[in-house]
Order: structure tokens, then sequence, then C-alpha cells
């Protein structure tokens, strides 16, 4: 084979491995536009989502989420007697309550934002914090730690908080996890949801009210939160 023969075979073929070279550029470029847009798209359509989720939530009722009241395994309310009321410590004291969840107790000085509504147990506030809110006539749907990780359930827990509106006192509602490190006496076994509130009236007239559920029933927590409203409380018109 002549020399010029070589010499052209070898342009050929490396015209060739720059064509494939240039193609293979191309479909790298491409694929990273695309990724490039989709995520670009997730990231502004996630806040817009959420958004819509939130609003839907607060226009269902509470009682059309989760299972049906019948459903949810709910045991008897429970009534404890109270403590605490305007006992306010300084935040980072060590606190006990007597049951758990608590009903009443000893608090911080500051309660939890009243626009919040629902918290992880990566952002929700100290049990200090949690128990002022209750002085002001708050209920909280409490959940353990042990189903956070079932999406579907902390969904309609999320939605269910979302349906009390916070422009008004009557909103008076938040859903927070039960740690472990919280410490009081054992939930009841099968029961991963609890309700409580603290009653209002004179010290010695106020009681404390909870209910176990072993499943998250938007009509329980309707049922509970009409029958102990935010006015009934030590403290009904605090925000």
């Amino acid at each position: 084979m002549s020399k010029s023969n070589n010499s052209r075979e070898r342009r050929q073929l490396i015209e060739q491995m720059q064509r494939s070279q240039a193609r293979a550029d191309r479909r790298r470029t491409i694929t990273v536009v695309l990724v490039s847009l989709i995520v670009g798209l997730a990231i502004i359509a996630y806040p817009a989502i959420r958004l819509v989720q939130d609003s839907r939530a607060k226009d269902a009722p509470a009682a059309e989420l989760g299972v049906g009241s019948q459903e949810a395994s709910c045991d008897p309310v429970v009534e404890d007697k109270t403590e605490g009321n305007l006992d306010h410590k300084p935040d980072g004291t060590p606190l006990i309550f007597a049951v758990s969840p608590p009903s009443s107790g000893p608090h911080y000085q500051t309660p939890a934002p009243f626009e919040r509504k629902f918290y992880t147990a990566e952002d929700r506030p100290t049990m200090g914090n949690l128990v002022h809110n209750l002085e002001h006539g708050y209920t909280i749907l409490w959940y353990r730690e042990s189903v956070a990780s079932d999406k579907a359930k902390i969904d309609t827990v999320e939605q269910i908080a979302k349906t009390y509106s916070s422009a008004d006192l009557s909103g008076k509602f938040v859903a927070a996890p039960y740690k472990s490190g919280d410490g009081g006496p054992a939930w009841p076994a099968g029961k991963d949801f609890a309700l409580s509130h603290w009653g209002g009236g004179e010290p010695a007239a106020q009681k404390g009210y909870r209910q176990f559920c072993g499943d998250i029933s938007g009509a329980a927590v309707k049922e509970f939160t009409d029958l102990y409203p935010s006015t009934n409380s030590p403290e009904p018109n605090a925000g």
C-alpha cells in the first residue's frame, strides 16, 4: 500500500473519530441542558405545588381527611389534673410533665409561632414553648416519631393542621411530633397519634384533656376540637 493511501486512511480515521466525538459532545450538551431545564422547572414548580396543596387543605373540611373516626381506634378522652398556670420558666429550664403528651404544665416565656400549623422533628419548638400554646387555647395533634417515615399519614396530618386558619383566634391548632427524648409515661400500645388541650376556668377547676388514636382521622380531630375549643382555656384571648 502506498504512503499516500496510508495517509488518506489516517485522515479518514481521524475525521471519523472527530465526528464521533462531536456527536458525543452534542449529546452531552443536550443532556445537560435538558437536565438543567427539568431541575429548574422543578425548583419553580415546587412552591406553586405546595401553595396549591395548602390552599386545597384549607378549603377541605378536616372531617374528610384521613380515616373515619370509627376506623381511627381512638380511646375515650382522658381528663387530667392541671398544673403550671402562668408558671413561666426561663428558656432552657428542665421541665417535667406529669402526663404524656402534656395537657398542662410549667412552660417557657414564649409560645410557638401562631402562624405555624405543622412541625417535623427537625423544626419543632421545644416542649416548653408548645405547652405555652396549650395555655393559650391551642389543641395539639401529636404524632409519634415512628410514623414520621409514613409519608401518606404525615401528609394527612399536615393537611388537617392547615385546615385550621391562623387568621383568627379560633384557629389555634398545631401538629407536632412527640420525640423519643420528650420523656413522660409511655403511650398506650398501638396508639401513634394523640390530641391534647388545656381546659380553662379558675386554676382549681381547670382540666387537661387527652385522646389517643391508632390512626390519623380528621373527623376525630374535628370532634375533639369542637368539644374543647380554644375559648375553653386559661388564656383564650392570647395570641
